[in-house]
């Protein structure tokens, strides 16, 4: 019924094209293979013959922009054959291997994508190829996973994983010490000695590779002001707030990527903290007396930021010590904060963060900053998005180098935010739990932890916003999607390095601008369907094309395809 269907959908969509449908930049979506003709009988007498479905030959897909002036990176994506599937970039993309890794980009069937609209159901019930699938949702309450005994890997340890969530340090380790959950998410800085103490439990310390700041908004007064922009970063002691809310490990940020990660740290260091000179610059601002201004975050825990309502507190009262700004505070619920600042419609400062889905600058800078990059601090800067445009489609890291100076030298002078810290961080389970670890992307596997018995209980920060996770951004929901779909390639567990998963490789080109992935053989989706190269174009193509009928998803920013591959096809004029 698969290849049916597909056939059908082609033959719909050649038929728009012959209407003249097409132009612009418009993708299209052909087949390739000649259709089946169907051969006469060559018995003389009528026979009658047991009924039997017709197999179809398989009809590769194509999406492709006419050329690469919408501004973006990729330029072709295209079913070779039904396990082969070619991107072709418009410039070289050496970290196309880390970024494909990323749940974001995880693959669903290209029939259940198109049954859903792209949203509904989809938001609540992937289906996906990995180790457990979603059994129920139940809002406010938990997720509760299923083993998938068609997986195509190791089987999952346990028959039922379970999600659940609190957003009190203290209320997560209280039901890990009395045994109503196996694990639990950042253990509040001031526990980590009573979870080390207790021999019933183990802490597992994550690596400090985040970053969390402090954003504004250049298309909101008075942060059009570049001066004032380098007041407040000279005006806050960042190292005060990691002396006073931060576990050991932590670091105040001398730059916006973690200095472990090839390039982060080169260029000037941030500002010193020196009230004097912030203060005769906001006057110089036209400023003298300080203005009165909001600091907007979410109440959700993170590694980044461990405790979010008493930094805020803490910067609110450095800003009226040190510069006379009236800041009042603005707590968010978690996904209209993220949409929020996405859209740019945070008008003050905001409280936000960031931790490594790749080991990679492009996961840092261009995300952020680069050409693709939300709105999240207003206009782009032209310096910026260049230095990175170049050192991307650089291989070596000694020939990025230079570019990644450059950026970092006008991301200080600029001031669209202020890194304040590398967060340590950490993960407790209880001691019987085996395969127990912390993941420095914040992506634990659940499915190689055995607590001894059929259900493993986790207790994160938060509910998930959703489980469609190309169209998210938030880690509750990237953890949770990442037990049920997968993508061309994977992580290895509890670390970096970047390993196959549905696809077995993706293979570069000599100048590393097509990237040919090849496909497992026999992997099933949760609804029985075989993965073919299709749903690799139509998972993909959804989110690369804004004019696409199934670019919906949950706030339709699907803001991590925009950010790593440099901007959609077909996006609307702003």
């Amino acid at each position: 019924m698969k290849k049916w269907y597909l056939f059908i959908v082609m033959l719909l969509l050649m038929g728009l094209v012959a209407c003249g449908t097409g132009g612009g930049n418009n993708t299209t979506a052909e087949p390739v293979a000649e259709e089946p003709v169907a051969e006469e009988p060559v018995a003389e007498e009528p026979m009658e013959e047991e009924p039997m479905e017709e197999e179809m030959a398989f009809e590769p897909m194509v999406m492709a922009a006419e050329n690469c002036d919408y501004g973006g990176l990729i330029k072709e994506i295209a079913a070779l054959d039904e396990l082969t599937v070619q991107f072709t970039m418009c410039a070289p993309d050496p970290a196309f291997p880390s970024k494909a890794a990323f749940t974001a980009f995880a693959i669903q069937p290209s029939e259940y994508l198109e049954a859903t609209g792209g949203t509904g159901d989809l938001l609540e019930k992937p289906i996906g190829t990995g180790p457990y699938m979603v059994e129920n949702w139940a809002r406010g309450e938990e997720v509760v996973f299923k083993r998938y005994d068609g997986y195509w890997g190791d089987a999952a340890k346990t028959e039922t994983l379970v999600f659940r969530w609190n957003s009190e340090a203290a209320a997560r380790l209280l039901e890990l010490q009395a045994g109503t959950v196996d694990g639990i998410d950042n253990p509040a800085p001031d526990d980590f000695a009573t979870i080390e103490a207790d021999s019933s439990l183990a802490l597992i310390n994550r690596p400090a590779l985040n970053i969390f700041y402090v954003a504004m908004n250049n298309t909101y007064e008075p942060f059009t002001d570049e001066k004032v922009r380098q007041a407040i970063a000279m005006g806050i002691d960042r190292q005060r707030i990691v002396d006073n809310f931060y576990p050991a490990g932590s670091e105040v940020a001398s730059h916006f990527t973690p200095c472990s990660i090839p390039n982060a740290c080169v260029g000037d260091s941030w500002y010193e903290f020196d009230p004097e000179a912030a203060r005769a610059l906001l006057a110089e601002a036209g400023f003298p007396d300080g203005f009165s201004t909001e600091i907007a975050y979410r109440d959700v825990v993170r590694s980044y930021l461990p405790e979010p309502g008493v930094v805020a507190q803490d910067i609110q009262a450095q800003l009226k010590e040190n510069l006379n700004i009236d800041a009042e505070i603005v707590v968010m619920e978690s996904g209209a904060f993220l949409d929020a600042s996405d859209s740019g419609d945070l008008p003050g400062l905001h409280l936000l963060g960031w931790g490594a889905d790749y080991p990679d600058m492009t996961n840092f800078l261009d995300y952020h900053f680069g050409a693709g990059a939300s709105k999240q601090f207003g206009d782009k800067f032209d310096d910026i998005t260049a230095a990175l445009t170049q050192g991307a489609a650089l291989a070596s890291d000694e020939a990025r180098m230079p570019f990644y100076e450059e950026a970092n030298n006008a991301i200080k002078q600029h001031v669209p935010m202020i890194p304040v810290a590398h967060g340590g961080s950490g993960v407790a389970y209880a001691a019987a739990v085996e395969g127990g670890h912390a993941s420095p992307l914040g992506n634990e596997y659940f499915a190689v932890m055995n607590p001894g018995k059929d259900t493993f209980v986790w207790m994160q920060n938060a509910e998930p916003i959703s489980l469609y996770c190309s169209d998210e951004t938030d880690g509750e929901s990237l953890r949770a999607c990442e037990q049920v779909t997968e993508a061309l390639l994977s992580y290895e567990i509890g670390g970096t390095a970047v390993q196959p998963a549905l696809a077995t490789s993706c293979d570069p080109n000599e100048d590393l601008t097509v990237w040919t992935c090849h496909l497992r053989e026999g992997v099933t989706f949760h609804d029985g369907s075989k993965l073919d190269a299709n749903d690799v174009v139509v998972s993909w193509g959804l989110q690369w094309d804004a004019s696409h009928p199934l670019h919906i998803g949950n706030t339709g920013a699907f803001t991590y395809f925009s950010a790593l591959w440099g901007g959609f096809l077909n996006a609307p004029e702003e």
